[in-house]
C-alpha cells in the first residue's frame, strides 16, 4: 500500500543526525521523496568529527520505505543552497515541505557564561550556523515550495515560544539563536499564509540524540541507566518520536490552523494521537515546568 506521503517531496536540511535524520526516516515511512542534506558524508567530516553521514541517513529513509537522497550540502554558502535547490527542481519539479533542521552548534556554546565571558568567534559562528543557514535555505526553497498550493516549512529549534520567552536558556548566544529560529516561523507564518503555504516552529523535548546518549555513556537500548545520575532523563524522547509530528503535520489537510504557531512534539502527540517508539507520549515541557524546574524529585507519572 502507497504511504500517505506518497508522491510528496521533502528537504530536510541539516539531517546527519539527531532531529534531523529522526524526521526523515518518518517522513520516509510515510512514502516520501526526502532530500537528505548536511556536511558531514562518508569521504568527508565536519569539525563535529562524528560518524553519522546524510548516505546513513538517506539508506535510513529508503529501508524505512520512501526514497532517499544524500546532497552534501553547507547551507551556510548560498550559491550551494541554491544549487541544492536546482536539482530538486530539475528531478522533482516541486518541492512540498522544508524542515529548517540546521544547527552545528554543540561546541560552540558555553553553559552560564555572560556575554561579555563568552568565546566570541564560537558565539558568532553559533549564530551564523543556526540562524543565517537557515535564512540563506529558505530564501532559495521557498519559491519551489510555493511552485503549487498546501506547502508546509517546519523551523526545528529548542523550546517553545512560552518556555523560551520566560526561561534563560543556557547562554547569551544560545538563548539568542533558539529565539530567533521561533520568530523565524512566526514572520514566514505571515508570508507565506497569503501564498497557500504554511510556517510553524516545531520543538522536541529532551532529545536522546546520538550526541546526547554519547554524553551519558548509553545507547538506545539501555538508555534508562543513565537514570541514576541525570533522574529527570527519564522524560527523554527518540528523534523518531518529532518525526512523526512532522509528519502528521504533513499529512495534515487542515495544517494551516497552526500557520505561524510554536508547537512540540508532546503538545501534537495527543492532537494527532501518534506516540514515541515505546508507546509513550513524552511531554518534556509540561514537564520541565511543572516538575524539573520547580525543583520537585523526577517523577514521569502523567507525563508520558
Amino acid at each position: 500500500m502507497p504511504g500517505p506521503l506518497e508522491g510528496r517531496v521533502a528537504l530536510v536540511a541539516g539531517a546527519t543526525r539527531g532531529a534531523g535524520r529522526g524526521i526523515a526516516v518518518e517522513l520516509g515511512a510515510a512514502g516520501a521523496t526526502v532530500y537528505v542534506t548536511g556536511r558531514t558524508t562518508r569521504a568527508r567530516r565536519s569539525e563535529y568529527d562524528r560518524p553519522e553521514t546524510i548516505e546513513d541517513t538517506a539508506d535510513l529513509v529508503t529501508a524505512a520505505g520512501g526514497q532517499g537522497i544524500a546532497v552534501p550540502t553547507d547551507h551556510l554558502e548560498p550559491s550551494a543552497v541554491q544549487d541544492l535547490v536546482d536539482r530538486i527542481d530539475d528531478e522533482q519539479g516541486y518541492l512540498d515541505l522544508l524542515v529548517n533542521d540546521i544547527w552545528g552548534g554543540e561546541h560552540l556554546f558555553a553553559w552560564d557564561t555572560p556575554v561579555w565571558e563568552h568565546d566570541l568567534d564560537k558565539g558568532l559562528r553559533l549564530l551564523r550556523l543556526a540562524v543565517e543557514t537557515h535564512a540563506i535555505t529558505s530564501h532559495h526553497a521557498l519559491p519551489l515550495l510555493l511552485r503549487r498550493p498546501g506547502g508546509l516549512v517546519v523551523e526545528m529549534t529548542d523550546g517553545t515560544a512560552e518556555y523560551n520567552r520566560d526561561t534563560y536558556r543556557v547562554s547569551f548566544f544560545y538563548d539568542l539563536a533558539k529565539s530567533s529560529v521561533l520568530r523565524m516561523a512566526f514572520a514566514l507564518g505571515h508570508e507565506l499564509g497569503p501564498r497557500g503555504a504554511t510556517a510553524v516552529a516545531l520543538t522536541p523535548g529532551w532529545l536522546r540524540s546520538e550526541i546526547m546518549l554519547d554524553q551519558f555513556g548509553v545507547r538506545e537500548d539501555n538508555w534508562r541507566d543513565a537514570l541514576d545520575r541525570v533522574p529527570h532523563f527519564a522524560i527523554s524522547e527518540t528523534p523518531r518520536y518529532v518525526g512523526r509530528a512532522v509528519t502528521a503535520l504533513a499529512i495534515d489537510p487542515q495544517v494551516a490552523r497552526w500557520n505561524g504557531q510554536s508547537l512540540s512534539s508532546g503538545g501534537l502527540a495527543p492532537v494527532y494521537g501518534f506516540t514515541d517508539l515505546d508507546g509513550s507520549r513524552p511531554d518534556a515541557w509540561r514537564y520541565l515546568v511543572e516538575v524539573q524546574d520547580v525543583g520537585r524529585p523526577a517523577d514521569v507519572t502523567g507525563y508520558r
